[in-house]
């Protein structure tokens, strides 16, 4: 049976929540984080601007030298998955297999549902006026036969978008793609691809098996699926995420211990974002090295409370540094991986539990 996948991504979802809810800041550039003039990173930003070449994960400094008039937002998370959770109420009205991903996107399988509609197609128009009537703000929804084709659809015509991409057209679609395009490819990966003279999927298609392999590794064998639109993962309602993290390879190697230091700042601010947009904090804090040579390291500690603000993590990733050998060698690649996670609603969960026990 060819299966019936929807994947929806919010809009712009906390800009646009900040836009709904205070009339001032409509169709104007508003980046939600950090203010400019500290470490902070963008946690999104409107369309209005993202123009200005704004994105996820940017410092808040850059941010505000691009667009000067831009109005920065403090995140109301709150809030955001109050949303989240009126939104998944509507996915529910269609089917039990709901994956969410963040607050923000889900995976849904349609093939049987609750209303018993037979196309995927309007199951998704369904649900995109439904999020709009309820909570005014617009979803970008992809269909197609599996996750992966799923979710390349949703971002193909953003914001407000319907992607269908039936059986018969998968292949074309996916050989006609930009290799950027391609949801897991990273920009690290993209520019070495280019480099190759892989600029859309039949491009990636020529190669063998054994090539792709040899270029890039175990994951080498996925991209060789999911370019001939082969992906069997199931829409998993108990899916839970086992760790959550960011690297940066850096464009020169570094031994300057003070610059190492304010690499992982960034990267903690990064971090921090994460955790919150997906409602985590951890207990397991892994820092990784790749030095000149290629040699990587991690080290790691356990603590026995949870985390997920930026300062908690860089303190821990300061005292694991000190037992690599980052800075009396040049460091290529450095990255911070959380695990042991927890939902803040676990951890509340188990909180009130002990009150009473």
């Amino acid at each position: 049976m060819i299966r019936k996948i929807i994947h929806v991504d919010m809009d712009a979802f906390y800009a646009s929540i900040e836009q709904r809810d205070n009339p001032r800041y409509r169709n104007k550039p508003v980046i939600v984080g950090g203010p400019p003039h500290t470490r902070s990173v963008v946690a999104t930003c409107s369309y209005q601007a993202r123009k200005f070449g704004i994105h996820s994960a940017m410092s808040s400094n850059k941010a505000h030298q691009l667009c000067p008039q831009a109005i920065f937002v403090s995140p109301r998370f709150k809030v955001y998955k109050a949303v989240s959770q009126q939104i998944r109420k509507i996915f529910y009205k269609y089917t039990d297999l709901v994956e969410p991903l963040s607050l923000d996107e889900a995976f849904l399988d349609v093939t049987e549902n609750h209303q018993n509609i037979e196309s995927a197609t309007v199951i998704a128009q369904l649900i995109k006026s439904e999020i709009k009537l309820k909570t005014k703000l617009t979803a970008s929804a992809g269909v197609s036969i599996n996750k992966f084709v799923a979710k390349v659809a949703s971002d193909y015509q953003k914001p407000d978008g319907l992607t269908v991409i039936p059986p018969d057209k998968v292949e074309k679609f996916l050989e006609n793609l930009d290799i950027g395009k391609f949801y897991g490819i990273g920009k690290v990966t993209e520019k070495k691809m280019r480099k190759m003279g892989i600029n859309r999927g039949k491009d990636l298609k020529q190669l063998t098996l054994e090539q792709l392999s040899d270029h890039f590794g175990k994951v080498g064998k996925w991209y060789y699926h999911i370019v001939r639109g082969l992906d069997n993962r199931p829409v998993n309602p108990c899916w839970e995420r086992k760790s959550l993290g960011s690297e940066t390879t850096l464009k020169d190697d570094i031994s300057n211990r003070k610059e190492i230091i304010q690499i992982l700042k960034n990267i903690s601010e990064k971090i921090e974002y994460l955790m919150k947009k997906n409602n985590y904090s951890a207990k397991t804090v892994t820092l990784k090295v790749r030095y000149k040579n290629f040699e990587t390291v991690t080290r790691s500690i356990t603590l026995d409370y949870y985390v997920n603000g930026a300062e908690d993590i860089i303190k821990q990733v300061s005292y694991l540094l000190k037992h690599t050998q980052a800075g009396f060698r040049k460091v290529r690649l450095l990255g911070i991986t959380m695990s042991n996670l927890k939902s803040m609603d676990q951890q509340k969960e188990n909180q009130q539990s002990s009150l009473f026990n």
